[in-house]
């Protein structure tokens, strides 16, 4: 059973939908500014990838906004975009809506509404008496997957993955397994994350943000900066999506995942070369065949030099182009997968490769690494191998190839 991508859905810092991101890409332009969406005065580093612009009642069809998280609308938006993107008619699926499931990825879940709801209950003297209730509906994590589910009507699976910044990848590829294994015709996978004053906290105190600008690859390359949005994918069997005439923009080839468990949160290089191995044996490819690597390329230090050797060990001179679109949107933790398995979809589909930009020096430690530096290429790429790495020691990579 082959898979097919019929449709891309992002909600990101530099543009909503697939017109607008890929145009972004192209640009290399930086969806990071000040932040704004809590106050960040406190903090001496104060940038993130905020998704400027996004007003939920013109992207949502059945969603109420006000009864749900942000990081759910942001879920429940892509899958819309993708939808529209796919020309799916939702409403007249061959199979029904039982064959249409919705599968999530996250890290922080409902961060928004978790401080919203900790705040509210630090101010009130009476317990949890005066919390309004429908702040209280919003916590749990799974109502990103199922608010895909009910903003487009779905009725299969509704499944919400927090295996942190690979998680979309871990979306994908259960999507993948869903439908080669016959229990779906439709799945609808990527992942969803939002700004929040926590992540942005714990990220400083573990001395990961950068003081102004992500570089990944870049000798001087100092940490990330936090981002938002949402990306999601739609997947059909080949049957399915040629039954009903859809564009094919890519295959899914295959998926490979393993946790390490060595560290809460150091990537650890020997356990990411294993998942790259999974991954190019169950997609059928080698690694002469892979012509584009999206990175996890977080822009940290340790984790950068850490997936650079893992590369190197797997495919020595014959090591693609590796770029970083966390230096354009930040990272979208839960998210950030999602949007690279957009970008390698993209880059498939038309012919180029995503930038690192803000890159200036070469690092002599990563030696063999070609970091496509500030300016998007063009380039014929017939297989991307898209990465996701996250605390932990959980790897999940997927592997798109151009439709033969």
């Amino acid at each position: 059973m082959r898979v097919a991508v019929t449709g891309l859905g992002p909600v990101s810092s530099i543009g909503i939908g697939p017109a607008e991101f890929a145009a972004g890409l192209r640009a290399g332009r930086s969806g990071i500014s000040e932040i704004t969406s809590f106050d960040a005065s406190g903090f001496p580093r104060r940038r993130a990838g905020e998704v400027r612009g996004f007003d939920p009642h013109r992207s949502l069809r059945r969603l109420k906004p006000e009864h749900w998280g942000r990081s759910s609308q942001f879920a429940a938006a892509a899958a819309r975009l993708a939808a529209q993107d796919a020309g799916l008619d939702l409403d007249r699926l061959p199979g029904g809506p039982e064959r249409a499931h919705a599968v999530i990825g996250t890290t922080s879940g409902e961060s928004v509404a978790v401080e919203a709801f900790t705040a509210a209950r630090v101010a009130d003297g009476d317990g949890f008496a005066g919390i309004d209730p429908d702040l209280v509906a919003q916590l749990p994590a799974g109502r990103l997957a199922h608010g895909v589910s009910e903003e487009l009507g779905l009725a299969g699976e509704s499944v919400t993955l927090a295996t942190a910044c690979s998680a979309s990848n871990y979306a994908l590829g259960y999507g993948f397994d869903l439908l080669v294994s016959g229990e779906a015709d439709v799945v609808f996978a990527g992942g969803a994350d939002s700004v929040c004053r926590w992540a942005h906290a714990g990220f400083f105190r573990l001395g990961a943000l950068a003081a102004q600008d992500c570089a990944p690859f870049d000798r001087d390359r100092d940490g990330i900066l936090t981002a938002e949005g949402g990306a999601v994918l739609v997947l059909e069997t080949f049957e399915h999506a040629r039954a009903r005439g859809a564009r094919i923009y890519a295959e899914l080839l295959g998926h490979g995942l393993n946790c390490d468990a060595k560290h809460p949160v150091a990537p650890e290089w020997t356990s990411i070369a294993r998942c790259i191995r999974i991954a190019h044996q169950n997609a059928g490819v080698g690694p002469a065949d892979v012509d584009y690597v999206c990175a996890h390329g977080t822009g940290t230090p340790a984790n950068d030099a850490v997936e650079a050797k893992a590369l190197v060990e797997v495919f020595g001179a014959a090591l693609p182009p590796v770029s970083s679109i966390k230096s354009l949107i930040g990272h979208t933790m839960g998210a950030a997968s999602g949007f690279g398995a957009i970008a390698s979809v993209l880059a498939i589909d038309q012919g180029f490769l995503p930038p690192t930009v803000n890159w200036s020096n070469p690092d002599p430690e990563l030696a063999g690494v070609d970091p496509v530096p500030n300016v998007a290429r063009p380039a014929t790429v017939r297989v991307a191998q898209n990465n996701g790495f996250a605390f932990g020691g959980n790897n999940s990579i997927v592997i798109f190839g151009a439709v033969r």
